[in-house]
């Protein structure tokens, strides 16, 4: 039997509503829906970190503020994501994914026009308020729409291959659209993706309906604790880390987590219910999540510096930089799939995570004056990696709930992954912050992506639990 949250609240959940109508949804329409927010989502983090140092230069923009540009959406995206959940089983999953798909492509075209960093910082946040709605509603879709397992898996890797397509693709069109035209056109890549998505949506039904409450202290207690962790890293490489201001808004952000899980305790309806991550499934799946993201994500944003500042490439030479190591991660979605099938999920996500520390660890080797052959190839295990690992890791978490359930725990999931991309662009971006120990710093980022993963993998081997069991831990 799936874990069934509501048992794990002091009270019952509302049973879901369906105000729809009662004709099915279009499995392909609504998957061709779902796939496309992913694939802008994704679009926009490669297309910005190849465009770091355009935007430096035509903004000045420091290290800090780089790490901004970046974290500012990543952070709103992890923090609002849990109410998008929330949100997702309360007005439906397709009202919100239209909500949230419109304001993200509005907050494009503000990225675009911004005439300065605050300027593209604040809209970068919008942008990530908006993506945190829209990742946990287009999974939703998925949950709510392919009700056989076998068709569920592929209808994940296909939305998963599609942030894939978009990470390979961000690159080179970033790097040539700097190159060529502005740092800003990169954002208005997203209008023509937003209106066709927002087209489809017109063709779904309604979505089915559940009394899920808005916690808004819950929420911003989050965000406090998020902001002030995220501030207390980026900025604490800059200032200090024992610096008075740096101490204080560690403290504030250790009151705001406190406050959140007193806050969830205590709720008949809690945004996350605790009992949730009593599943060993649950604990072993967010916390992969958030290993992998760290170091993908991180990794982008070091190595996209490293061409351009310390290798001194045009933004179109970086961008393809990481074609190899992006272009492979849709097939392994795919294989992932069929891996998963045959010798169960395990597998696939224990074999990606190793390959995927292990390519961190070895683009230690990458000196000064390697050919640009050598990090380029070495880049290829990191995407190796996570195209294994992620489908089955999603798909494990999914099946572990019931159904009117998803858009909480694809929540939970996905801002875990999210804080894991966040923290690691801050806390590398911190290590990286003088280019006299660039080096240094990038190798030291290096080590700690490797050593993680080791560990996250070790935990997914031997603490996940198997068969059947995993839907009932």
């Amino acid at each position: 039997m799936a874990l069934t949250l509501s048992r794990n609240a002091p009270a019952a959940a509302p049973p879901a509503t369906d105000s729809g109508p009662a004709r099915p949804a279009s499995p392909h329409i609504v998957l061709a829906a779902a796939l496309l927010s992913f694939f802008v989502i994704s679009l926009d983090g490669s297309v910005v970190n190849v465009a770091l140092p355009a935007i430096s230069g035509s903004l000045r923009g420091s290290m800090a503020g780089l790490q901004w540009v970046v974290d500012g959406y990543t952070l709103m995206f992890a923090a609002l994501m849990l109410s998008a959940g929330a949100l997702s089983d309360r007005i439906g999953a397709n009202r919100a994914y239209a909500v949230g798909l419109g304001a993200f492509t509005l907050a494009s075209a503000a990225c675009g026009f911004a005439p300065g960093l605050s300027t593209l910082i604040a809209a970068r946040m919008v942008q990530g308020a908006a993506a945190a709605v829209m990742v946990p509603t287009s999974l939703a879709l998925i949950r709510q729409t392919y009700a056989d397992p076998a068709k569920r898996a592929k209808a994940i890797a296909i939305w998963t291959a599609a942030g894939a397509i978009a990470v390979a693709v961000g690159p080179v069109a970033g790097g040539a659209l700097t190159d060529t035209l502005s740092w800003r056109s990169i954002f208005f890549l997203n209008l023509p993706v937003g209106a066709v998505g927002l087209a489809l949506l017109t063709r779904i039904p309604r979505s089915p309906r559940r009394d899920a409450p808005i916690d808004m202290v819950g929420q911003v207690s989050v965000v406090v604790a998020l902001a002030g962790l995220t501030y207390a890293v980026i900025e604490g490489g800059r200032d200090g880390f024992g610096s008075p201001a740096i101490v204080g808004t560690l403290v504030v952000a250790a009151l705001g987590l406190a406050v959140f899980l007193l806050a969830q305790a205590r709720r008949k309806q809690p945004m996350v219910p605790l009992g949730l991550f009593r599943s060993r499934t649950v604990l072993v799946t967010t916390a992969a999540g958030f290993a992998l993201n760290a170091v993908f994500y991180g990794v982008i944003f070091l190595f996209g510096l490293y061409f351009q500042q310390v290798r001194g490439e045009s933004a179109v030479s970086a961008g393809a930089m990481f074609v190899p190591m992006c272009a492979l991660i849709a097939v392994m979605n795919m294989i992932s799939v069929k891996l998963a099938a045959r010798y169960g999920p395990r597998v696939p996500m224990v074999i990606g995570q190793l390959v995927m520390g292990g390519g961190a660890l070895l683009l230690l080797t990458v000196g000064a004056g390697a050919s640009m052959v050598v990090p380029v190839l070495l880049l290829v295990p990191v995407g190796i990696g996570g195209g294994l690992a992620v489908p089955s890791l999603t798909a494990v978490l999914l099946e572990s709930v019931e159904a009117e359930w998803a858009g909480t725990a694809a929540a939970v999931l996905n801002t875990c992954r999210q804080v894991g991309g966040c923290l690691a662009v801050a806390f590398f971006g911190a290590l990286i912050a003088d280019r006299v120990t660039f080096e240094h710093g990038l190798r030291t980022s290096l080590v700690i992506s490797g050593a993680m993963l080791a560990v996250t993998a070790a935990a997914t081997a031997f603490l996940l639990p198997r068969g059947r069991a995993a839907k009932d831990a």
